[in-house]
């Protein structure tokens, strides 16, 4: 069967006919799906009959498994981490972000799948970082290569630990994984194209600037992200996969529901984020 790519939306998102992820993948389509996620950030899989066994297969054929830095407390495989949800607002899924900024490397990409829907609701948006970055201005858009930012874990697991997601201790995660910095902007390792790097959930101050200038700046960029012209919305259901590239998205759960909502994430080990190489840039 002949794999098909069918772009969402015109800057993001496709859904992909023809392949069964359930089946192990052959390096011609691993490579395809590789090249279809580079041009398309994130990819739409339907009608997949997944376990949580191959599902984990299909992300190991894309590179390591990035293990969870941070344990849920719903159980699952030590590859998955599981997101069981019931009253969603206010958790920290329904903001705009990209999964664990607060690592020294963060994923690579993540491979979501729902296996219990609410009723009704329950959709999960997806944003361009790409496109965040070319909608600046040329001026804005250089300040921004200069600078970098703080990221640390502390806002997402406070939240976590509050509402029951987990039972880590707070003191311990945050010297297992003190703040990181990582550029404003970076450079795709794969595309070479620049993206905005800064998220709400992890992202707590630009280096150098004052309090008043960083948090006025990040609420702008934050705020900046959620652009409706970058992003791409998925509809879920129980036989669906998501694949997308964390480098360069970010993504938002919709907090529209109060039933129970279970999701599988898996998620593959990354490269630290580089910035601009200001002297290749210039000559």
């Amino acid at each position: 069967m002949t794999i098909e790519i069918q772009s969402l939306t015109a800057v993001i998102g496709a859904e992909v006919r023809g392949v069964d992820l359930a089946t192990e993948l052959s390096d011609i389509n691993v490579r395809l799906l590789r090249g279809a996620l580079l041009e398309n950030l994130v990819l739409v899989f339907r009608d997949q009959d997944l376990t949580p066994e191959s599902h984990i297969a299909v992300a190991r054929a894309f590179g390591e498994i990035k293990h969870p830095p941070v344990a849920t407390a719903h159980g699952g495989p030590p590859e998955i981490n599981v997101l069981d949800q019931t009253e969603p607002r206010g958790e920290g899924a329904d903001a705009w972000h990209a999964d664990n900024t607060y690592t020294s490397a963060p994923p690579m990409g993540s491979l979501l799948r729902v296996l219990q829907l609410p009723g009704v609701g329950g959709d999960t948006a997806f944003a361009s970082m790409y496109a965040a970055y070319e909608a600046l201005s040329p001026v804005m858009r250089e300040l921004c290569d200069e600078l970098t930012a703080v990221h640390d874990v502390t806002r997402s697991i406070v939240k976590a630990i509050a509402r029951g997601h987990s039972t880590a201790n707070l003191a311990e995660i945050q010297a297992k994984f003190p703040p990181v910095e990582h550029p404003v902007v970076i450079v795709h390792p794969e595309t070479g194209r620049r993206a905005l790097f800064v998220n709400v959930n992890s992202t707590a101050r630009i280096v150098g600037l004052r309090e008043e200038e960083s948090d006025m700046l990040l609420r702008f960029l934050f705020e900046h992200t959620k652009s409706p012209e970058f992003q791409v919305r998925v509809k879920w259901d129980e036989r669906s996969l998501v694949f997308l590239d964390n480098r360069c998205t970010q993504h938002y759960a919709v907090a529209d529901y109060h039933e129970r909502r279970v999701l599988h994430r898996v998620a593959i080990e990354g490269k630290p984020p580089v910035g601009i190489d200001h002297a290749s840039a210039s000559s």
